[in-house]
């Protein structure tokens, strides 16, 4: 395709629009797991002692990236045959109906087994939404960037994921100081019902946004089916994502077990662990471009492999501090790791995964293969409660845990092809 045909649409009003909806996206979807760290637990499993109801709360939480895989499937058919807005608009209605009936939903003490098997079914729809959103929002504005700039507008799915966190833990922040019978009783439920709004706010930044120039250019093409042609021609790529995604488990236990370790076993104050959730998202809303951009200089593995490892190495300094309840140290380790040395990685693999494959299968490709390796992100709360140990150094085994996840992603990057200076035509091939 040649790149001059990315000027008759705005590459900005693409990422803008990727932005916001992602924001919106993952508002709904964080909103949930900080109310799984901190309340799920005593309102939907309280007939269990308080470790056993965090490991079932969490899973809860992890259950959502089970049908990820599913709704990948069917959405990157979609998105790949029909066209990348679609999806896109299915997906945030999908979340935010979703999202709004966990709001409703009556607790264990009111009409016993029923409560926590709604949560799940609803956590379910939630997961086929995410699975489209990110790979649907990435490839919508590659696809629209001008060449020699694809990380850096594509980093801006990303940075609207990292804002939906902000925007989740800051409307928590007023709400975790309730006191705990109100904040159990119906405080909860507000950031729910207040998707509503931001949903509606989505919708309307994204309805007259086009489709893209290179799937208007590659839509009238006969050829099989999107998944099929991709299982047939890509299968070593979709592995590479897989692995590569594993990367996804140092997000999910900063801002959902660490909150949990905190609050729960150190007894940390609420308030203290999620301001520091939000300033490291704060920072990250400037890192993940910056990162970006340095990859769309030197090349999108060096600066990811760098974001992985960094990660895999500051895991182990976050959580001495928490588990020494040593607030500075807290702060100044948890902005380093997942404000900016994770945002290398994070703000890097949209157009690191995006760029493995082709128009035809790329919604496909990035969707199948991230939503399979983030199952592991998911349940990576569940897994590291399981494991956490008591005493003092009980923490050790989840920060290893980590470091093996994030080395195997960095590995399997180190042996992807190198992409930033590929022109658009020749990406996949």
């Amino acid at each position: 395709m040649n790149q001059a045909s990315t000027s008759t649409t705005s590459p900005r009003k693409a990422a803008l629009a990727s932005w916001i909806g992602s924001a919106v996206e993952y508002y709904d979807f964080f909103i949930y797991g900080t109310a799984a760290a901190l309340v799920f637990g005593k309102i939907f499993f309280p007939s269990f002692d308080p470790a056993t109801a965090t490991i079932a709360a969490f899973a809860t939480f992890g259950v959502g990236y089970v049908t990820r895989p599913i709704g990948a499937v069917v959405l990157g058919h979609i998105g790949d045959k029909y066209g990348r807005k679609k999806v896109l608009t299915f997906t945030l209605l999908l979340m935010g109906v979703s999202t709004f009936l966990v709001g409703l939903l009556p607790t264990y003490e009111q009409i016993g087994i029923g409560a926590p098997i709604l949560l799940v079914v609803l956590r379910m729809l939630q997961g086929i939404s995410a699975a489209g959103e990110q790979a649907g929002a990435n490839s919508m504005t590659l696809e629209h960037a001008p060449s020699h700039r694809r990380a850096f507008f594509t980093s801006f799915t990303l940075s609207g994921t990292q804002a939906g966190l902000i925007l989740a833990t800051l409307v928590f922040l007023p709400i975790s100081a309730l006191p705990e019978d109100q904040l159990l009783a119906w405080g909860w439920r507000i950031p729910f019902f207040l998707s509503a709004v931001v949903v509606a706010v989505g919708m309307w930044v994204r309805r007259t946004l086009p489709e893209t120039p290179a799937f208007k250019e590659d839509q009238h093409k006969a050829g099989k089916m999107p998944v099929t042609m991709l299982f047939q021609d890509n299968k070593a790529n979709v592995l590479r994502v897989i692995f590569a995604a594993l990367v996804s488990v140092v997000s999910t236990i900063f801002s959902v077990f660490t909150l949990s370790y905190a609050v729960n076993t150190m007894h940390i104050p609420r308030a203290t662990m999620l301001t520091v959730l939000i300033l490291a998202n704060v920072v990250a809303l400037a890192a993940i471009p910056l990162f970006a951009s340095i990859s769309d200089r030197i090349g999108r593995k060096p600066v990811f492999i760098f974001g992985a490892l960094g990660s895999a190495a500051l895991i182990w300094p976050y959580m001495w501090a928490i588990s020494q309840m040593n607030i500075p140290l807290i702060f100044t380790f948890g902005l380093l790791l997942s404000g900016v040395v994770y945002s290398a990685a994070n703000g890097v693999w949209p157009s690191l995964y995006g760029e493995m494959f082709g128009t035809k299968v790329r919604l496909s490709g990035m969707a199948i293969g991230t939503q399979i390796g983030f199952a592991l992100g998911g349940f990576a709360p569940t897994i590291s409660a399981s494991i956490l140990q008591p005493g003092e150094n009980g923490w050790m085994p989840v920060a290893a845990f980590v470091t093996a996840t994030a080395v195997i992603s960095a590995l399997t990057v180190a042996t992807a092809r190198e992409t930033y200076r590929t022109p658009m035509d020749q990406l996949g091939s």
